[in-house]
Formats: structure tokens, sequence, C-alpha cells
């Protein structure tokens, strides 16, 4: 299944049925007198989110998304059909724009969360809403109201509890494969990595999700390469994992490259707390582990962790690092729930 996190659809609600100008004409019946029902209610648009789903991609081939209109009123006091609704499955984690692309309308993180983006036009009277003593045969009634019609952007942001963040060839889909499940394309060149990957780490009988995103480079936040089509997907992380790739001739630039790039890019996301790994310390030496550890360590200003993806060393160290981070965020998470639920 290919991956598709951006889609732009066009959605309209339905049309409410026409009110109906009716009256009796039944044998027998002495006294006559408008009938005419009331016009059905248009169909409204819904998102929702539902299990199974990772990907936007059913998105591409479907951009139209329109409810049914009600149908008019009938005589005998007939009122029309509602029109039918339509919704929008998308997956969880998916964010809802308007058309501008930056005004949030919803943004959908939970199994099951619904929300309405555009509410059917009601139905138009018929004539025997019209009947007073003083205007006994009414002849009119209402049309009914049009449906709203708009176009929206889907936008998915993974849900992961820690995100991979470096520059091209520094080892992230290797990490994510070595600790993983998943199974991320990995080749020698940069950009193997065209779209996010997610895999389930489990350490010390725990599991989390870890997110790889293609690789960024110097002006991403200004548009370049491919990483910056995808940094959404790390918003929702509670730390990043900050590889670098220790056969760089200078790892402490190749640091301040991304360090810049997430500040440019987003407060929310270069605020997050990082982990910062120096990754193929199996192709160095100890003197050459030792000089770029120290030049790391200065330029990111806290601990560096040594490790090599391809062989295993100093994973567990790493992935236990990480669910630290995880592990305290849920506690602080949990104990704001409690406080609030106490609240009067």
């Amino acid at each position: 299944m290919k991956f598709l996190d951006l889609a732009k659809v066009t959605i309209r609600s339905g049309s409410g049925g026409n009110g109906c100008v009716s009256f009796r004409r039944e044998k027998f019946v002495e006294f006559g007198g408008p009938d005419g029902g009331d016009g059905g209610s248009g169909g409204d648009v819904w998102a929702e989110v539902v299990p199974a789903l990772n990907t936007l991609i059913d998105f591409r081939y479907q951009q139209h998304f329109f409810a049914g209109n009600g149908r008019p009123g009938m005589g005998s006091q007939r009122t029309g059909k509602d029109g039918d609704d339509i919704v929008l499955k998308v997956p969880q984690g998916t964010e809802i724009l308007d058309g501008d692309g930056e005004t949030v309308i919803a943004d959908l993180t939970e199994i099951g969360q619904k929300v309405l983006l555009a509410k059917g036009g009601n139905g138009g009277w018929g004539n025997l809403r019209f009947k007073t003593s003083t205007n006994q045969s009414p002849r009119k009634g209402n049309p009914g109201q049009e449906g709203v019609e708009r176009e929206i952007w889907l936008r998915l942001k993974l849900i992961a509890d820690a995100g991979l963040a470096g520059l091209p060839n520094a080892g992230k889909s290797t990490f994510l494969a070595a600790t993983s499940n998943a199974r991320p394309k990995i080749a020698d060149y940069p950009f193997t990595t065209l779209h996010p990957n997610l895999g389930v780490v489990g350490v010390d009988q725990r599991e989390f999700v870890l997110a790889d995103i293609p690789g960024l480079i110097e002006g991403a936040s200004e548009g370049r390469g491919l990483g910056d089509q995808f940094l959404g997907h790390i918003e929702r992380c509670a730390v990043l994992l900050h590889l670098l790739d220790g056969t760089s001739e200078d790892v402490a630039e190749d640091f301040r490259i991304i360090d810049r790039e997430l500040e440019l890019y987003s407060e929310v996301v270069y605020d997050k707390p990082r982990i910062v790994g120096l990754n193929k310390i199996d192709a160095l030496m100890d003197e050459e582990i030792a000089e770029k550890r120290a030049a790391l360590e200065e330029a990111s200003g806290g601990r560096v962790y040594l490790l090599s993806a391809a062989t295993g060393k100093g994973v567990t160290e790493v992935l236990r690092a990480l669910w630290a981070e995880i592990s305290a965020q849920r506690a602080e998470a949990a104990a704001e729930g409690d406080d609030e639920s106490w609240q009067p």
C-alpha cells in the first residue's frame, strides 16, 4: 500500500427538499384544506477515525464526496425522505484543515472520533404549515435550504511515541529495522527513505512506536529535500532520537544543521526532549570515537550515546533512554488527567 499523508477533497452536504403545496380533494369530505408536507433534510458530511488505516491513499482516487439531497414533501401531509449522510473514513492522527491549508477544523487523534464537516440543508415547509385562522388556503411552500460545498485538506500526522531525525544516510532506517519488525528500504545512497515508516520497538518487556522520516538537509525548512514534507509526523512524538553518521568529517556541524532546521520548522518540535546518538561506531577507531563524541557533546550540550545500528552495539542503551522519556511523559499526562477529574 502506498503512503499518502496529504490530500485535498471537495465535500458537499445535501440540499433540503422543497415543501409541498397540496390540498385535500377527497370524495365525501366536505371541508378540504392544505395538506402539503415538509421537505426532507439534506444529508450531512462527517469524518470518522477508523482502525486499520495508516494512509490517506484512498483520497487520491476519490476527491469528491457529496451527501444525498432531501426529497420534496408530498400531499396527505407526507414529509420527504432525509438525504443520506456521507462519512469520510480517515486514519488516526488526521488533521482536517480549511481550504486555505492553515485553519484547523479538527484534529482527530482517537479511534471512533467523529466530527461534522458540513451540515445538510433544512427541508422547506409545506403549505400546511402556513394555515392560519385568517388564511385557510395558503398557496405557498418554502424551498429547501441549499447544502454547503467546501474544499478541505486532510493531513496525516502519524501517532508515534518516538521519532527519528537526522541527515540522509545517518542510519535511521537501519536503526528502525534493527529494533522492530519494520522493513524499510535500506541502501548506501542518500534519500533511500521516501516516506515515513513506523515500527513497534521492544525493550525490557516494554513497547513503544518509533517513526522514521526521510532525511533532512540544510534548507529543509525552506522546502529543500523531502524531509520537511514529513516533519509533521514527529510533532506528536514524546521524544526525538537525533542520529548522526559517525563516518562524517564534521559531526558537530551535522548536528547544528538538523538542530537549526528543527528550530526553523517549529518550536513545538524543537523543544521536545532529544536523545543524541553517534551511529556507525563500528567503522571508527577508538580515538576517532572519543574525538567525535567530545565534539558532539559540546555542540549538543548533553550526553551523546554511542551505537552501531548495523551490529546492535549500544542500541539497547538508546532504547532505554527513549523509554525513560516516554514513560515520564505518560506518567505526567496521567497525573494531569487525575487532577482534572477532581476539579469541581
